[in-house]
């Protein structure tokens, strides 16, 4: 009786590499630009938790804002990216970037994201 042998080919071998290399690939510039984001959201709430934040004037919320952010190496949001609404009891702060990372050859994967976050007198939402 002959036995048969169960297993992967070299070739599926391969191909199953070059799938998961390509993920990993994909991860690794998808991954800072998402990091960037949730400290972002993160410099949001920590502002919005600054007692008296609510009665400041926009610039210097703007600048509590990116000197957390700069805490956290992000480079992508710019003080024009940040915008500021009255809101009943004090701010409505709007956060608004693109982040563009090449890819392969001429393909670029961009990534928008958007954060709010209300400062007011009753605190963080």
């Amino acid at each position: 009786m002959m036995k048969t042998q169960r297993g992967m080919t070299l070739t599926s071998f391969l191909v199953v590499l070059a799938v998961v290399g390509f993920g990993l690939y994909i991860g690794m510039k998808l991954f800072p630009m998402y990091s960037e984001f949730y400290a972002v959201k993160s410099a949001l709430k920590g502002v919005a938790q600054e007692p008296g934040v609510a009665n400041k004037e926009p610039g210097q919320v703007q600048e509590m804002f990116f000197r957390r952010l700069y805490i956290n190496y992000s480079d992508n949001v710019k003080p024009s990216n940040v915008k500021f609404e009255r809101v009943s009891g004090g701010w409505n702060m709007k956060v608004n970037y693109e982040v563009r990372r090449p890819m392969i050859g001429n393909l670029d994967v961009v990534g928008k994201f958007e954060a709010h976050q209300e400062l007011t007198l009753s605190g963080a939402d």
